[in-house]
């Protein structure tokens, strides 16, 4: 394929999507234009009007973008020349292509932000209601993939409630950086009008103006921070997903997702592929991309602008469209999930993860460390061996172990009785769960 320079140059393929910031900002200078005198009100209303009927054509796709144009400001600009001629220039007083820019990602990035974090909301209500549903239901917990200790589904749900509560905070704290106005920057060095940007930021919403040119055309880290955010969002999406597909597994067979969500072989059908959970955990990849390949653009650039910072977007417009379905599909997806609790309990229950509990027992009748080792090994393997959970074992057979086993011991190690007896703040014990959904429903409150 053959490219000219001009068509190379070209960002429009990408940089379209910020259309809507375009035109605010361009009505939002053109007020700016009208309180200094460079427009006459009627001027001012005539290119408003001239910007909204541009958005309206866009939309309604009677207005097509050239690559001849550019970008998306010598689009709109292109596109209000056609409707107000020679008036549209004006619209170049006090302002340059890199503070507009500038002004659009950082507009379009905190619409994204604001709309992420509400996405985030859903998803933590979602796991809150699944927590609550499931403080009793009683599952193996896991490390190392291996079954370790007995907890609740509960308490793993709220595992990743953690998790995505500080995917929002650290979005929260993100909006703040990109939240405020570049100033009247020139190429670089600002401009000879002098005007009062903090009325055109009121306008827009935004929180400040950025308080250096050279600056607020030459970085970008507010869109770094925000892939970034992205970044970990979607790692712990993956990680989430990556549960659900074992889960959904027959060697699980925990849970069961709605095969809206689902795939199956066309010459396999008895087989059921969780595609959209397989393909979640495979975006995070892509958003590690995101976050490089921002990265990378920059760590060499000399001040200020340089035009390889044009890719930027390709960077935050693919992470936030890829974060924001990701997560849309996945709570919908959570939202039809079957809960096999039997099965889970079951598999808690022959996990054999109540050893722990006998190696206590052992310690508390005074049994040195080396033989409580031994003794309880060779149970779990006459367990397993007998297919019987250790608590299933009669009192007999585990005297033939050791003379010290008493019926005592039954209490001690029953699963529930297990996860009860955890004491430390943010365990898995029934009481503690119960505790962690209070403290969410009053940060609810107060918000």
């Amino acid at each position: 394929m053959k490219l000219s320079a001009k068509e190379f140059m070209s960002s429009i393929d990408f940089d379209w999507k910020l259309y809507e910031e375009e035109i605010e900002c361009s009505i939002a200078h053109a007020n700016l234009l009208f309180e200094h005198g460079i427009l006459t009100e009627k001027e001012a209303g005539k290119i408003k009007t001239a910007l909204n009927d541009i958005r309206n054509e866009i939309q309604g796709g009677k207005l097509k973008f050239q690559v001849e144009n550019e970008d998306i400001h010598g689009n709109i600009q292109a596109f209000l020349l056609d409707k107000v001629g020679w008036l549209g220039n004006k619209m170049k007083i006090g302002r340059g292509i890199n503070d507009q820019v500038v002004a659009d990602s950082r507009l379009f990035l905190r619409k994204e932000t604001e709309s992420i974090m509400e996405l985030l909301n859903n998803m933590l209500d979602t796991l809150e209601n699944i927590a609550r549903e499931n403080v009793n239901s009683i599952m193996p917990g896991y490390s190392h993939l291996q079954r370790s200790q007995p907890v609740t589904l509960a308490h793993h749900i709220l595992a990743y409630y953690q998790m995505f509560s500080r995917d929002k905070v650290r979005f929260g704290n993100c909006l703040g950086g990109i939240n405020l106005l570049p100033p009247d920057c020139g190429a670089c060095a600002g401009t000879i009008f002098e005007s009062d940007r903090s009325a055109m930021a009121r306008e827009l919403g935004f929180d400040g103006i950025l308080p250096n040119a050279m600056d607020a055309v030459a970085d970008r880290d507010f869109a770094m921070e925000f892939i970034n955010c992205c970044a970990i969002t979607m790692t712990h999406l993956s990680r989430f997903c990556e549960d659900l597909i074992l889960w959904d597994t027959v060697e699980f067979d925990f849970i069961e997702i709605d095969d809206e969500f689902c795939t199956s072989s066309r010459i396999m059908p008895q087989k059921k592929n969780l595609d959209v959970a397989e393909l979640i955990r495979g975006k995070s990849g892509r958003v590690f991309g995101d976050l490089i390949n921002i990265l990378t653009i920059f760590k060499g650039l000399p001040m200020s602008y340089n035009r390889d910072m044009q890719e930027d977007k390709v960077a935050f417009l693919d992470a936030a469209n890829t974060v924001e379905s990701s997560l849309a599909l996945f709570v919908a997806m959570i939202k039809t999930m079957k809960i096999n609790r039997g099965n889970m309990q079951r598999a808690a229950k022959y996990g054999y993860m109540n050893a722990a509990e006998l190696y206590e027992y052992l310690a508390e009748k005074g049994v040195d460390s080396e033989n409580r080792v031994h003794i309880v090994g060779k149970i779990v393997e006459y367990a397993i061996n007998n297919g019987k959970p250790i608590e299933e074992l009669w009192l007999d057979d585990l005297k033939q172990f050791s003379k010290v086993f008493d019926s005592d011991l039954y209490d001690k190690i029953a699963i529930r009785n297990v996860i009860s007896s955890k004491k430390s703040e943010g365990s898995t014990s029934f009481e503690s769960v119960e505790k962690q959904l209070e403290k969410i429903a009053k940060a609810k409150e107060n918000e």
